[in-house]
């Protein structure tokens, strides 16, 4: 997939490193807090439900639902205006609750709340893979 191409230049911090280290396993992990066992995603320093800094690195393997969903008709940056229209959804996952991930889907027309998918992964370069998804099945 072209789209973010231009975009991606992802420079893991502390807090995200396990994240993008997974994905270049091809491995979907959540940080979940080893303490109370809520899983969150944007990775954060400490829990938001105990405050314990105490985390692991969990895999996901689905299944995976469009939480929301959004279609870009105009670029929010120039190097996109090739690329509109495109969808931007926001991914819930049963066995990660709490865990929202944006991402985008592929070979997809129309996209529905609830809709079950499946995870692919866009090799942008060696170092960077970035998780998608597609209409499972």
């Amino acid at each position: 997939m072209s789209l973010l191409r231009p975009l991606a230049q992802i420079r893991p911090d502390a807090r995200t490193r396990g994240f993008w280290e997974a994905c270049r396993r091809r491995e979907l992990c959540f940080q979940r807090c080893a303490d109370c066992g809520a899983f969150r995603h944007p990775p954060l320093g400490g829990c938001p439900h105990c405050a314990s800094d105490a985390a692991e690195w969990v895999p996901v393997r689905g299944p995976a639902r469009v939480f929301s969903y959004t279609v870009v008709h105009h670029a929010a940056v120039p190097q996109l205006a090739g690329d509109v229209p495109y969808n931007v959804v926001v991914v819930e996952f049963d066995d990660a609750p709490g865990a929202r991930l944006i991402s985008n889907l592929e070979g997809v027309g129309e996209i529905r709340i609830g809709m079950e998918l499946e995870l692919c992964w866009d090799e942008v370069d060696p170092e960077v893979v970035l998780p998608r998804f597609r209409p499972r099945g």
